[in-house]
């Protein structure tokens, strides 16, 4: 690495450290070669990559952290893409997995509801249900609609959760479901990594490149 990257590595690790709660300045500037190690391997022919793609950054959620639901991962780069411009940037990417990896349960709580909230409306509306329950769920062939299962799931799921009975579930329904039963978190979709996941990234991230 040239004198001239080291510094301006430098210069984003004081900046993001300002930001970011979880990491320390190490983790943070591992986790800034590990995103230049991922940008540099899905560059957009034509032009200089100045972020994660939609793509690229489905495949990490998929290869790193088992994530399968196109609807979810698709929820999960928007939820990290903040202005949205359709990259993830460098911090974006360490903001995003300050929470991913290590978030409290208040943050984990926005971070699942926006991945859930489709259309970024600020509501879980019974049709992003519908949908988020249908894709995720393992459909086996009977003789029942299955839609009609699924239906009947929302409308459970939203008596359970719809705290001031609107027909849809806003930021305060969920969180309060959730304070009150944490099983509720990944209600509509798994959109967190599991234990395993979260071990393996940052043993291949945080320990094994400072051991080079």
């Amino acid at each position: 690495m040239s004198a001239m990257n080291r510094k301006l590595i430098q210069t984003l690790v004081e900046t993001i450290s300002k930001q970011v709660q979880h990491f320390n300045k190490t983790e943070i500037e591992c986790l800034i070669r590990e995103f230049n190690v991922l940008v540099g391997e899905s560059p957009i022919p034509g032009r200089a990559a100045h972020g994660l793609d939609r793509g690229g950054f489905r495949s990490i959620l998929h290869n790193i952290f088992g994530m399968t639901d196109d609807m979810i991962m698709d929820g999960v780069f928007r939820t990290f893409d903040r202005d949205p411009d359709g990259f993830v940037s460098v911090d974006e990417w360490i903001e995003g997995m300050s929470v991913l990896l290590r978030g409290t349960l208040d943050e984990k709580i926005e971070y699942c509801f926006n991945v859930f909230d489709l259309n970024g409306d600020n509501y879980i509306s019974r049709e992003e249900m519908f949908h988020l329950l249908k894709n995720s769920l393992i459909r086996q062939p009977t003789d029942e609609d299955p839609d009609e299962g699924i239906k009947d799931l929302v409308e459970i799921t939203l008596k359970k959760m719809d705290h001031d009975h609107d027909g849809r579930l806003s930021f305060a329904d969920f969180e309060k479901a959730v304070k009150e039963e944490n099983l509720l978190l990944e209600a509509f979709g798994n959109c967190l990594p599991d234990t395993t996941s979260i071990e393996r990234f940052e043993q291949h991230v945080f320990r094994e490149q400072l051991d080079q």
